[in-house]
């Protein structure tokens, strides 16, 4: 029999790229707006460290930590964009920001601790944490909050039953809401007085529309990051990211990653560093992705989806679907298998409320994008 902790909610968005696949396989043309994966190729810098590399003819074991290469390059990031200095000792490589979750739960919290996570929100940090023998307690967010967990929000979760932490994503999947640095910081604060860890999801720091993005350790030393080349470096096949710690978990991280993980690909690692040098590549990359966004908020609306959560950051459209349908598992079933768009319904994101939502991915090309929007202009009449 699996085991108890095995049963988890699947991830949706990954069942639904795969029925997509399967359309694909036979025939179909299918327009993909399901998973956060950037259209565009990793960039040159990192390709061809990535030649070099394999041009010496071996790759083996790095540090758990990563190589030393790598965590200077990170350093320097936080210092040219931050203004933050931060110690190579406190810089771990990880195996994708995933290997990153795991590592963070297991250093920071023992079975049974409450974990505070918003919702609509990523479902890995759920199924993760439940998979660990944690307590996910997803807090309901709301237009009033833009969306976002705040300190009074956060403060009645653990007087309910005490929190051992929170996990913040700014700006969020999937609702791509941004937290002003003056909202982070009075979050931050909070778990300071309640005492409890402060875990922050930076993965879509790069990609800002609207605001000001600021990483966690503006604030705080005690701060948990947790970071990524997939999104805005465009590396997800790569799987290779980075954390951030506090000195006081350095050293378990690193004796969990020695067993869990040994180390992050030395390959993906030298290509990694070098990504940091293709920023005008990326920049355009992102041009792209604000296209996009801006034609989405125009056409969207008129095509019925009048309610769409804030799009500051990230490249997702989270809208509600009760204009269509009471159930998006069945009208993003529908809408692949009619109208040959692949999306992720919200169940993925908020057990409560997701039943009324969709997420649209806007990474990928325009012409995508720009026939997803024609696609369901003719489908949807048809669709009721």
């Amino acid at each position: 029999m699996p085991s108890a902790r095995s049963d988890v909610e699947p991830f949706r968005a990954m069942d639904v790229l795969a029925r997509a696949n399967e359309l694909e396989a036979a025939g179909r043309s299918i327009l993909h707006m399901e998973v956060g994966q950037p259209g565009a190729p990793v960039p040159r810098e990192a390709s061809e460290a990535a030649a070099a590399a394999l041009a010496t003819g071996r790759l083996g074991y790095t540090e758990a930590r990563g190589l030393p290469v790598l965590r200077g390059a990170i350093r320097t990031h936080y210092r040219a964009t931050y203004g933050v200095d931060v110690a190579d000792a406190r810089i771990v490589a990880t195996t994708g920001s995933s290997a990153g979750f795991n590592l963070a739960f297991l250093a920071a919290f023992d079975p049974g601790d409450r974990v505070a996570i918003a919702a609509p929100g990523y479902p890995a940090y759920r199924n993760i944490l439940r998979a660990l023998g944690l307590v996910p307690v997803e807090i309901e967010t709301g237009a009033d909050t833009r969306y976002a967990l705040t300190p009074e929000l956060l403060e009645a979760a653990h007087r309910e039953a005490p929190l051992k932490g929170v996990l913040v994503a700014s700006p969020a999947n999937p609702t791509g809401t941004m937290m002003t640095p003056e909202a982070l910081k009075a979050l931050v604060d909070a778990c300071e007085t309640m005492d409890i860890w402060f875990i922050s999801d930076e993965i879509y720091h790069g990609l800002v529309f609207a605001g000001q993005q600021e990483t966690a350790l503006a604030f705080t030393e005690k701060a948990i990051i947790i970071n990524s080349f997939s999104k805005y470096y465009c590396m997800t096949g790569w799987r290779i990211g980075w954390m951030i710690l506090p000195e006081a978990l350095v050293r378990p991280v690193e004796r969990i990653a020695q067993s869990l993980y040994i180390s992050p690909p030395e390959l993906s690692q030298r290509a990694a560093a070098a990504v940091f040098g293709a920023t005008q590549e990326l920049e355009r990359v992102k041009a792209g992705y604000a296209r996009n966004r801006e034609l989405l908020l125009q056409r969207m609306p008129a095509l019925g989806f009048t309610e769409i959560l804030p799009m500051d950051g990230a490249f997702y459209l989270y809208a509600s679907v009760r204009p269509f349908s009471n159930d998006s598992a069945e009208f993003a079933r529908r809408m692949l298998e009619e109208a040959g768009i692949a999306a992720t319904p919200g169940a993925d994101f908020d057990p409560v409320n997701g039943h009324a939502y969709m997420r649209f991915s806007f990474a990928g090309d325009a012409s995508v994008i720009e026939a997803a929007t024609e696609r369901l202009a003719d489908w949807l009449p048809r669709a009721g």
